[in-house]
């Protein structure tokens, strides 16, 4: 779950990834379509399409899979593929936002909908949480494999990060989403092993459930939203 501590969510989603590799390649798959029909087949030449394969590759799929999807989204007949957005609020007034990429909105939002409906949520209109959450990039490298922490604060500023935090088995660094590549391409020169490397919505406030019964029942509405095919990501301010 994409709340407080960034590194258990992230290594939380890894084991997921672990478990159900084909449910993972098919929402990458998906993104990679959308980076092929906007800026073409050649990942040289299409950075994006270029990180999409890296992170294909870091969840054990086949180059043959990955060239597959690439070719099929060539063609004249690839499946149209879209980015929708859905917020709202989970049990106890935590605020959610839903990434998807569907080809069939009407079927997306049903599903999106009627999770959050089956665990004391409310699905609401666009704009209704996203002003308390704001776009950053944040790139994970794991503590195990820093040498050198004021090294590494250096580096990633001169790289052009905005900031950098010890998040105990971790370090956390954060830039512009615009200088995510830029930022994570300079450390990876410098010789450094990235974890991840995405665009994350951080909320400016979080939530707390102390009832155990709606701690409960919202896990179970993040994981019902984590494991439909059509979410790519689950963000939400629940203090954890």
């Amino acid at each position: 779950m994409s709340g407080h501590s960034k590194w258990n969510n992230i290594k939380h989603k890894k084991e997921k990834a672990d478990a159900q590799r084909a449910s993972v390649f098919t929402k990458i798959g998906k993104e990679i379509a959308i980076a092929v029909r906007e800026g073409g087949a050649d990942p040289a030449a299409n950075s994006r399409l270029e990180a999409l394969i890296a992170k294909a590759k870091a969840s054990n799929v086949p180059n043959e899979n990955i060239d597959r999807v690439i070719k099929k989204a060539s063609g004249a007949d690839a499946a149209q593929y879209e980015v929708v957005f859905y917020e709202g609020y989970g049990i106890g007034g935590v605020a959610v936002i839903v990434e998807t990429t569907t080809d069939n909105r009407n079927r997306t939002a049903a599903d999106i909908r009627h999770y959050f409906d089956k665990y004391g949520g409310n699905m609401g209109t666009t704009g209704c949480v996203s002003f308390m959450f704001t776009d950053r990039g944040v790139i994970i490298i794991e503590a195990e494999n820093v040498k050198n922490e004021e090294k590494l604060m250096e580096d990633a500023l001169e790289c052009g990060a905005d900031d950098i935090n010890d998040d105990e088995d971790s370090f956390v660094i954060y830039t512009a989403p615009s200088a995510l590549t830029e930022v994570s391409e300079g450390l990876k020169k410098s010789g450094y092993e990235i974890f991840s490397a995405e665009v994350e919505k951080i909320p400016s406030t979080y939530v707390s459930l102390s009832d155990p019964e709606q701690l409960e029942r919202f896990e179970k509405m993040i994981d019902l939203l984590e494991d439909n095919d059509d979410v790519q990501n689950v963000w939400h301010n629940l203090e954890e």
